[in-house]
C-alpha cells in the first residue's frame, strides 16, 4: 500500500508533538546553567583568592620586618657588624619564599625623634613614574638609644583583573606593600 502524502494538518500535528517533547527534554540543561553561572563563579573565586594572597603577603612582610628589627633594637646587628644584605636576608627568612627578595626595598636609618618619624617617611615611588623607585636604600642601624626607622617595600604582582576588579595600585599592575617600624634602640653596650 502506497504512503499517502502528508497534509499540512499532519505536519502541524508532528511539529506540535516534537515541540512538546523538546520543551519537556532536559538533556543539556545542566550544562547550559553551568555555562551561565561559571563566569561569575570563577570571577568571585579568583577575586577571593587574589585578595587572600595579597593580605597574606602583607602580613608576612609586616611580621618579617617586626621580627628582623629586633636584631637592631637589641644591638645584635651592630655588635655583629651586620650588613645591609645580612639584614635583607634576615627579613627574607620570614617571607617563606613568597617574595623575590632581590626586589625588596629596605631603608634603615636613624631619625632625630619620634615626632619627626612621619616627616621622615617619603613616598617610596617616583610620583611622575610609579614604576620607578624613589627610595634610595640605606642601612644605618644607629647607635645605642637612637631612634631608628626601618622601612621595607615590595611591589606585589597582581594577576586577576576582571570587570574592573583589580587589587593593583600601580600602573604596572602591582600593589605596593609596605612595613614601617620606628623604635628606640636599647641602651646596649658597644
Amino acid at each position: 500500500m502506497p504512503k499517502r502524502p502528508l497534509t499540512p494538518k499532519d505536519l502541524l500535528r508532528r511539529l506540535g508533538r516534537r515541540s512538546r517533547a523538546l520543551a519537556c527534554a532536559e538533556d543539556g540543561a545542566t550544562m547550559i546553567e553551568f555555562a551561565i553561572l561559571a563566569v561569575p563563579f570563577f570571577a568571585l573565586l579568583g577575586a577571593t583568592l587574589e585578595t587572600a594572597m595579597v593580605f597574606l603577603a602583607g602580613q608576612f612582610l609586616d611580621s618579617a620586618v617586626q621580627d628582623s628589627t629586633r636584631m637592631i633594637l637589641t644591638g645584635q646587628a651592630q655588635n655583629t657588624s651586620m650588613t645591609a644584605e645580612g639584614f635583607r636576608g634576615l627579613i627574607c627568612q620570614g617571607l617563606y619564599g613568597m617574595f623575590d627578595c632581590s626586589k625588596l626595598q629596605i631603608d634603615v636609618k636613624p631619625i632625630t625623634d619620634f615626632r619627626s618619624a612621619s616627616a621622615a617617611i617619603d613616598p617610596p615611588l617616583d610620583p611622575t613614574d610609579p614604576t620607578k623607585w624613589k627610595l634610595s636604600p640605606t642601612y644605618n642601624p644607629g647607635k645605642s638609644s637612637e631612634v631608628i626607622m626601618v622601612r621595607a617595600y615590595y611591589k606585589w604582582p597582581t594577576i586577576f583583573n576582571f570587570f574592573g576588579f583589580s587589587l593593583a595600585t600601580q600602573s604596572d599592575g602591582t600593589r605596593l606593600l609596605g612595613a614601617i617600624r620606628v623604635f628606640r634602640n636599647e641602651p646596649y653596650a658597644t
